[in-house]
């Protein structure tokens, strides 16, 4: 709905004697793949008959047609890369309009791609690529969901199986079960999209077939890796609770956060899908996304930041986004690093007082495996992690593995391509300036990817040693001696310091979420009560505060929490989706001129609360939720960080004795002003750089990033 270019309508009129010209299927400015759907606003008492249309003098009229809803539209193809004047012109008048055209191998807005990159198209079933974009001709395949044994099996339409049931869709509309699957490429990755289909049956973007009642579902994948390859997407596009509804399903393997841990070419992908969708099965009512772990990362970023693209989101076993989450993957890898490393923290009990989690395990199991093998926080910020770029796909095809000879090595290839999060997005993040280069940068002449990782100032356990769970003598020992991370993702006994100009793009462009444009969409958030693990309940409350803080409050968001996990819970997955679309239903026929944002809380249906379920019940008392399934914390939180836990760099106060409800030695305190030179973080302040976001923001001109500013418009034309 918000994403206005993209729905259903009424045939328009325009003002004035000049018509007007409007692309439907995605911003004019980021057109993709040579084609795109066109509508020409006639103006008032114009007639069809009377128009022509071309492209840089080259005519497209009979392109266009009046279509069964009246409006005047057209499919355009053979736009070229670049910049296309599109002209209409009637008796009355003529307006332009310039359209820009991008490769279908990307990019749009994500700045220069990464290298190398590796095609997998053979392997998905879609031939040898015919370029380095891996670019192959869509492949179609349908399926039936058989009524005898509930599964999807491949369809032959010569060969009707006797056991093909049937579906009747949201809009009563009763259709043999039968989907037809499309598998393609772009923006270098490859695409599923799913939908109601008859074979015997025409479908064009104007007129599509019945079984589709006009929705799009888009299941976002898990996981955080900086892959350098192509992959099959790994949600499945046969989704029976949405298919047998009428919806179409669509997802990129670029939107599997697990083989492309960058949110901007996810973003980038979901936008080339949807106008590719709108061009070949029309326009879209309303997009719900859907997606645990780096999937809801997704979701919230893209609400964020790209606002319009969803219209409600279903995050599950949720994290607001990448950066604060990595946060405390290092902060886990520094504090089990000297745990293990001083006697006086022998006890788990000490150890998750100062990580701010209920189990050792978090950090210890999940974060930063005792054997070396740190999950995550190797996966993210191990430069030298081949697995991490040659993961997936490219793990199990030997013939390719010779290309970790391209992976970065300190000593034999400091040149190589690094892998870690930041360096995998440095058309985002941008480089370190000479002055910050170490030794390696200064040999191959040129910075590594700004860094936004800093625990200066950071006084580990501080609510522990305040409560007396752990005792001054603890505290002064780990923050004394905590260190940091170098840039090579090696201990050092130094405090880490993040690069300057990675705090302001990790802002300003949103990468730590601000969720001001987010108050445009339903959030419904499922969570288990996984404590024991990574995907702890404080992350969707540390997303609850940060709606509080950029908009005043979160009744656009609920959260539901339950045992067996309610993210899995097939049953609760399926409630949520239908309350998200009864949801939805009522924002879209809310004709109001008021805000989204009033809309999205005016038309919550009543039903849409916290809840938890104990049991078989549905408990809406979040007093018994909360005493039943209760959140912990994160190591910033314990050290009296905000629950929003977005501040990356802390400003600095002095250390003050007054401050403390415990007393130190005068030999301890000696000890922190030295462990503490330029002061400890002052939370009441807000973070180093830390600013709301700018929504839609182009990469192309650079790091950083710029506004691309209004879609554009038509305009009359001599």
């Amino acid at each position: 709905m918000a994403f206005d270019l993209m729905l259903t309508g009424i045939a328009y009129s325009a003002s004035g004697e000049s018509p007007q010209i409007r692309v439907l299927s995605n911003r004019a400015d980021l057109v993709s793949g040579g084609d795109a759907l066109v509508e020409v606003a006639l103006p008032s008492g114009g007639t069809p008959e009377n128009v022509r249309v071309d492209v840089d003098g080259r005519d497209v009229t009979s392109a266009f047609a009046v279509r069964p809803d009246g409006r005047f539209l057209g499919l355009v193809t053979g736009l070229q890369v670049g910049e296309n004047r599109m002209t209409a012109r009637t008796q009355g008048g003529a307006a332009s309009l310039t359209i820009t055209g991008h490769p279908i191998g990307g990019p749009l807005f994500a700045g220069p791609q990464v290298q190398p990159w590796v095609c997998a198209t053979e392997e998905n079933g879609l031939g040898k690529p015919q370029d380095v974009a891996c670019n192959t001709p869509a492949k179609y395949k349908l399926f039936y969901k058989s009524w005898l044994t509930g599964q999807f099996t491949a369809y032959d339409p010569k060969r009707p199986p006797a056991d093909l049931a049937y579906t009747t869709t949201d809009q009563g509309k009763r259709v043999a079960y039968v989907v037809r699957r499309e598998r393609g490429v772009m923006d270098r990755g490859i695409y599923d999209i799913a939908v109601l289909y008859d074979p015997a049956k025409p479908w064009q973007p104007w007129a599509p077939q019945g079984g589709f009642n006009g929705k799009l579902l888009v299941p976002f994948g898990g996981d955080c890796t900086p892959r350098h390859s192509q992959d099959a997407p790994m949600e499945n596009v046969l989704n029976d609770t949405a298919l047998s509804r009428g919806f179409a399903v669509a997802v990129s393997n670029l939107n599997m956060l697990g083989q492309n841990c960058n949110d901007v070419v996810s973003t980038e992908a979901l936008v080339m899908l949807k106008e590719h969708f709108v061009e070949n099965y029309g326009p879209i009512r309303y997009t719900i996304g859907q997606g645990c772990s780096g999937g809801s990362m997704q979701q919230h970023w893209i609400t964020s930041n790209y606002p319009g693209l969803l219209d409600g989101i279903l995050p599950s076993c949720s994290f607001p986004d990448v950066w604060s989450t990595l946060q405390e993957a290092e902060d886990c890898h520094v504090l089990d690093h000297h745990f293990d490393r001083s006697p006086l923290w022998a006890l788990t009990t000490h150890r998750t007082a100062v990580t701010g989690h209920a189990f050792e395990t978090v950090c210890r199991t999940l974060w930063d495996n005792p054997t070396g093998n740190g999950q995550y926080s190797k996966t993210w910020l191990d430069p030298d992690n081949g697995a991490g770029c040659l993961g997936g796909f490219l793990a199990g095809h030997t013939t390719l593995e010779p290309n970790r000879s391209w992976v970065y090595d300190a000593e034999a290839n400091p040149a190589g391509e690094r892998c870690t999060l930041q360096d995998y997005a440095v058309a985002v993040w941008g480089r370190r300036p000479a002055s910050s280069w170490g030794p390696v940068e200064q040999r191959i002449q040129r910075g590594f990817a700004n860094r936004p990782y800093d625990n200066t100032g950071v006084q580990y356990g501080l609510k522990a040693v305040e409560s007396g769970t752990i005792t001054a003598e603890q505290f002064v020992d780990l923050n004394e001696s905590v260190g940091g991370l170098d840039i090579d993702w090696k201990w050092q006994p130094e405090r880490s310091e993040a690069d300057p100009a990675a705090l302001e793009v990790a802002y300003r462009s949103g990468r730590v979420t601000y969720p001001r444009e987010a108050a445009k969409v339903p959030v419904i958030d499922l969570r288990s009560p996984g404590n024991w693990e990574i995907h702890s309940d404080f992350h969707s409350y540390a997303m609850r505060a940060r709606f509080d803080q950029a908009n005043g409050g979160h009744d656009n968001q609920i959260i539901w929490t339950g045992v067996p996990p309610v993210q899995t819970d097939g049953d609760a997955r399926e409630k949520a989706f239908l309350l998200m679309d009864r949801w939805l239903t009522r924002i879209e026929a809310d004709t109001s001129n008021d805000p989204i944002e009033t809309k999205v809380v005016r038309d919550k249906p009543a039903d849409a609360v916290d809840a938890c379920w104990i049991g078989n019940r549905k408990i809406s008392d979040m007093s018994v939720c909360r005493a039943t399934y209760p959140y912990f914390g994160v190591p910033r939180t314990a050290a009296g960080g905000p629950t929003a836990n977005n501040i990356l760099k802390c400003q600095l106060k002095e250390l003050n004795r007054d401050d403390y409800t415990v007393d130190f030695s005068n030999a301890q305190w000696g000890r922190l002003r030295k462990a503490f030179p330029e002061g400890v973080c002052d939370y009441r302040e807000p973070g180093v750089a830390q600013q709301p976001s700018l929504p839609w923001l182009t990469f192309s001109g650079g790091p950083g990033g710029q506004p691309l500013g209004a879609p554009p418009e038509s305009a009359p034309t001599p």
